[in-house]
């Protein structure tokens, strides 16, 4: 039947060899040459010789078959079987005022996991680089202390193994993979447990194994603890016994600098004024910007022409009219006035207390950011300010991003409210 079906499938011969459960086969000759040249062998492999928690296909989990073999380890270390992505490495992470802050935390980490700011809580917005900070780790440990047992996952991932351990009685396998098995755990998205009771329970646990066992815990959000409706208030408390970090938006000559990498590493001849315009019109997604610039490459490549500001202006029109009317910088004056208890006339007025100064400051900074509105005209916006005030004001704020936690938590919450409100 299996010949039958592969023959069907590709039209070609194959020879299948069977290797029994009791036999312990040679790497070497999975796979190899059986028939003639060009003849693969697909070979059945015994569960002794899969990772922890895959079944043979065609056995299910239930059988004796499979239960017998529940505590088998995987012969390699861990991590070999991680799927980190070659690029994402510190030293191809674009690093900018926005994001500093986080890349030298993630870097204290892997220099010395357990050692410096246990656990790391990373977050920020969708496609900022957090995925690519939280692999990075993983790359640098494993490339420098191989003998480390890392394991990184998903937090969806993490929760629907959970429910496959519950569901087949393996939760013994699941906690020693996720304890007494590892040495630093790397989870994405963290927020997706809030609301789940048991899940949360489950990693309560694990949390306070690895911190005991003194193993370094890195997570990364959408957002802070605080602000996770549905999270127990024990895992809010330890989330912040270490250290937590900002991803904010990256400033437009950090944008353009995330192009001009992408470009050099994808062989792509990018102008100035080109990557000028993207960075310019694609503000608060590097995911967005990393896909414009391919997009726009493969246009240019399908053409046989090279890549021109007039080209880039029809081929992303659509992503950036959907861009450009997202958010006013009236509408973002309005929501840092509602969210500071001012009016919009004190943010526009010529008031200079600490209790406006500030807010106008954000408000400024926001409308920088998120509008495509030059200096002069948002010194037009503020009260018919010079546009040198409102360059002062950004300035100011990127520093406080940096020195001042209670800033960086209040522009966050800001433009998250910006954003979705829009």
């Amino acid at each position: 039947i299996i010949l039958k079906v592969l023959k069907a499938l590709s039209g070609r011969e194959f020879t299948v060899q069977f290797t029994s459960g009791g036999q312990k086969g040679n790497d070497s000759d999975r796979g190899r040459t059986i028939g003639g040249e060009g003849t693969t062998s697909p070979t059945v492999i015994s569960d002794s010789q899969l990772p922890l928690g895959e079944a043979r296909p065609g056995i299910s989990s239930g059988s004796a078959e499979t239960d017998s073999m529940r505590s088998v380890t995987p012969a390699r270390p861990d991590h070999d079987q991680l799927d980190f992505s070659p690029h994402y490495r510190f030293d191809t992470f674009v690093v900018g005022p926005s994001n500093q802050f986080a890349h030298a935390a993630c870097q204290a980490v892997a220099e010395s996991p357990a050692r410096n700011y246990n656990p790391l809580f990373i977050y920020g917005g969708v496609g900022l680089g957090k995925t690519h900070l939280l692999q990075a780790i993983g790359n640098y440990i494993r490339l420098r202390k191989p003998s480390m047992r890392i394991k990184y996952i998903s937090s969806e991932s993490y929760i629907n193994e959970l429910i496959h351990c519950i569901r087949n009685d393996r939760m013994d396998d699941f906690r020693r993979r996720y304890r007494a098995h590892c040495d630093v755990l790397l989870i994405d998205d963290i927020q997706f447990i809030a609301g789940k009771d048991r899940t949360q329970e489950e990693f309560f646990h694990t949390f306070n194994s690895l911190y005991s066992s003194n193993k370094q815990i890195v997570v990364t959000s959408d957002r802070v603890p605080q602000d996770m409706p549905g999270l127990e208030e024990r895992l809010r408390t330890r989330f912040q016994w270490g250290l937590i970090a900002d991803i904010q938006a990256p400033e437009v000559e950090t944008r353009i600098a995330i192009l001009e990498k992408k470009a050099e590493r994808e062989s792509i001849r990018l102008p100035e004024d080109v990557a000028m315009f993207l960075a310019t019109n694609i503000k608060s997604n590097v995911r967005e910007l990393e896909g414009s610039l391919i997009r726009l490459n493969a246009y240019a490549t399908l053409i046989g022409a090279d890549i021109q500001l007039p080209m880039a202006k029809n081929v992303l029109k659509d992503l950036l009219n959907e861009s450009s009317k997202t958010i006013s910088s009236e509408k973002i004056i309005r929501d840092v006035a509602n969210f500071t208890d001012l009016k919009v006339a004190d943010l526009k007025g010529p008031r200079r207390h600490k209790m406006v100064a500030l807010p106008r400051m954000i408000a400024m900074y926001l409308c920088r950011e998120l509008t495509s509105d030059s200096y002069p005209e948002l010194g037009r916006k503020f009260g018919n300010r010079d546009h040198s005030t409102v360059i002062n004001a950004v300035n100011k704020v990127e520093k406080l991003l940096v020195e001042d936690p209670s800033v960086q938590k209040m522009v966050h919450q800001l433009r998250a409210l910006i954003i979705q409100s829009n």
